[in-house]
């Protein structure tokens, strides 16, 4: 009975939600618009799929993997499986020790970000857009790499307490100057990637993994560096998205290079032979 009407409540509180969007969005139809929605019925059933969908979702991140992601970061910075006999204190931790951290931080990241439903509907979307150009699966695996090297990298940060800043400023340089260079059309969707890979999925994974790995590391504030994780995360995929782009484009004018050579070589041996 109790589990129940933990469902009811939750799929209530997702209810209450959605409601000011779905007011937005009829309201706008009948107002601005007027014109009356189409298939109604189909958009109605949405709707209620889609607010117990969510419902169902979030008791699951609260019973299942924020407590997944909190209490493997206890049991990877325990003592007993902390690399060497010792780990340091405070500040001067030896980032060595945690190595286990990183693989498993770099693998929650990556695996996360390709079960993320809303990267799998972004790139679904661009390859439709770019004709085939992007792949789904080169997006998502870019993204993915991305999202893995942005959660070891700010587990990292957390262990050796390096400011956070600094990771920001040397990352948005990388991206900028990626920016200059990187194919025009790619860009937007870049930037957006950062935006999809912290979704429904990816953090709460990520934020259990990083609140939990700075409680269990003495003078780390589990505000700052807890959430900073995932600001971290948001940010490495963009890196990776365009340098897909650019290796994606330079491969594709090495291909039309060697195209044009063979045509021309083609074209030569026939003429010789007249």
């Amino acid at each position: 009975m109790a589990v129940i009407e933990t469902v009811l409540r939750m799929i209530l509180s997702t209810a209450a939600d959605v409601l000011p969007i779905v007011l937005f969005i009829f309201g706008f139809q009948a107002l601005v618009i007027r014109k009356p929605l189409p298939h109604l019925g189909r958009l109605v059933s949405g709707l209620v799929f889609v607010i117990i969908g969510l419902g169902l979702f979030l008791i699951g991140l609260e019973t299942a993997l924020f407590p997944l992601g909190e209490s493997m970061a206890v049991q990877l910075t325990a003592p007993e499986q902390l690399l060497g006999a010792d780990a340091g204190s405070g500040a001067a931790r030896d980032w060595t020790a945690y190595v286990w951290v990183y693989v498993f931080a770099a693998a929650i990241g990556f695996s996360a970000a390709i079960a993320e439903p809303a990267l799998l509907a972004v790139s679904m979307k661009a390859h439709d857009v770019s004709g085939g150009a992007i792949s789904v699966w080169g997006l998502r695996v870019a993204v993915a790499i991305g999202a893995g090297t942005g959660v070891a990298l700010g587990c990292y940060r957390i262990v050796t307490g390096l400011p956070l800043p600094m990771f920001f400023i040397v990352g948005y340089v990388i991206v900028i100057l990626q920016t200059i260079w990187a194919p025009k059309l790619i860009v937007p969707l870049a930037y957006d990637s950062g935006g999809v890979t912290t979704s429904t999925v990816t953090v709460p994974l990520i934020a259990a993994l990083g609140l939990g790995l700075a409680e269990a590391i003495p003078g780390r504030s589990p505000l700052l560096d807890g959430f900073g994780l995932v600001a971290i995360t948001a940010l490495f995929p963009i890196i990776t998205v365009l340098s897909y782009a650019q290796l994606s484009g330079m491969a594709s004018r090495r291909r039309k290079r060697r195209q044009v050579l063979a045509r021309q070589q083609k074209q030569n041996e026939t003429a010789e032979e007249t």
